[in-house]
């Protein structure tokens, strides 16, 4: 386990802020939120395909990836950092440290003019815990954060921070969270093992952000959030917001999801993991 002070820990969480916070200022540079030429088939300049043809990529994306790592280099230039768009790149002399950012989680939602998408920045530490994570959602006024020991926090807009406990009530009044990936034999074979949660639970969201769908569990909006194959920049600033909330967390096993995809699992599901089909992949 990462040995680290608390004022290091302190520094390393304002720097999160501070990279999150420019990947989302570039996301709020959209003034127009109607939806796009996208809806009607229309080409839209700036939005590209990636795996499929439902898998986009927007100037935005790129963009804001470049305010995120510029904050990242210039604070800590010795850190790995990993990111969506541009990959995995490692100093010269590694200090250990790597970052984990999404700078748009939800570009589809981004695209056509739904609000929910956001900025995600985590750190691992040399020893492979997650230490630091900041959510940002410009179009929501939404920012979580946390820090490994030291709790998990929201603010609303201009509101005062507020210390986040995980859900309440019951499952049969609460919500189940997920998502779906691009290729359609996974998205069939998730719907079943999400067939298989829904009846312990009141009704069901897909809201397309990952790293939101889990803060939204941490912040006790959600009861539950399960999606197989997404990648480790989707959930590393998320998943520690929520364990850190004390909700139950199962990473995947493997940071690539093309090669190894694998089940996140925020909170209780009303199944064991073992049901899961997919079965999680062992650690």
């Amino acid at each position: 386990m990462t040995t680290i002070d608390a004022r290091k820990l302190q520094d390393l969480l304002e720097i999160a802020h501070e990279a999150a916070a420019a990947g989302a200022a570039v996301l709020a540079e959209r003034e127009d939120v109607s939806p796009s030429g996208l809806v009607l088939g229309q080409e839209v300049v700036g939005v590209e395909t990636k795996s499929s043809a439902s898998d986009l990529v927007t100037d935005f994306d790129r963009r804001a990836e470049q305010a995120v790592r510029a904050v990242i280099n210039h604070r800590r230039p010795d850190d790995g950092v990993s990111g969506e768009e541009y990959g995995t790149t490692t100093p010269e002399e590694p200090s250990g440290y790597r970052w984990s950012i999404d700078p748009l989680d939800g570009t589809t939602n981004f695209v056509r003019g739904i609000v929910y998408y956001g900025t995600s920045v985590g750190l691992q530490g040399p020893d492979g815990d997650w230490l630091v994570g900041v959510v940002a959602a410009p179009a929501l006024s939404r920012i979580w954060w946390a820090s490994r020991g030291q709790g998990a926090y929201s603010v609303n807009g201009d509101s005062e921070p507020t210390r986040l406990g995980g859900p309440t009530g019951t499952l049969a009044a609460g919500l189940l969270s997920t998502g779906y990936g691009y290729d359609p034999a996974r998205r069939a074979e998730q719907t079943k093992a999400v067939a298989a949660m829904l009846p312990a639970f009141g009704n069901m969201r897909r809201l397309g952000a990952a790293a939101l769908d889990i803060c939204m569990v941490a912040d006790g909006t959600q009861n539950a959030y399960a999606e197989y194959g997404i990648w480790e920049h989707d959930w590393a600033a998320g998943a520690l917001i929520a364990e850190e909330a004390g909700v139950r967390v199962h990473r995947p096993a493997a940071a690539d999801s093309s090669v190894t995809p694998d089940w996140c699992v925020i909170g209780d599901i009303g199944i064991e993991l073992s049901e899961l089909s997919p079965a999680p992949l062992e650690r």
